[in-house]
């Protein structure tokens, strides 16, 4: 039996992220973690790695006529490990995102040498 992945925070990035959208907007976040969790191949409509980093995801969510993103990475093949969240307003995903995405990984990473 395959083994669930274990998704958790770093920091308060996302959790602020979350607690700003609309119920019916959480709901459709919590689902897509649920399919994260369990589905062993997640769609990559739903997860997408950008290739433009080492290493960091974007866990895309459509509802409505809104599109979310949030940044996230693996560590120890079963944990996900989710950073900070966004509405898209454009095509591209600013650069301003990733940049602290790839800040907050750094520190997740470095925290953990530190233990």
């Amino acid at each position: 039996m395959k083994s669930e992945r274990q998704i958790i925070f770093h920091k308060n990035h996302f959790t602020d992220f979350y607690l700003e959208q609309t119920e019916k907007v959480q709901e459709k976040i919590e689902y897509v973690f649920k399919i994260l969790r369990t589905v062993q191949n997640v769609p990559k409509k739903l997860l997408n790695h950008l290739t433009v980093t080492d290493g960091l995801y974007e866990i895309q969510i459509e509802f409505e006529s809104n599109i979310y993103r949030i940044f996230c990475c693996f560590d120890k093949g079963n944990l996900v490990v989710l950073f900070h969240g966004f509405q898209k307003k454009s095509q591209k995903t600013p650069k301003k995102e990733i940049d602290l995405a790839l800040k907050l990984k750094e520190e997740y990473f470095n925290s953990k040498k530190k233990k």
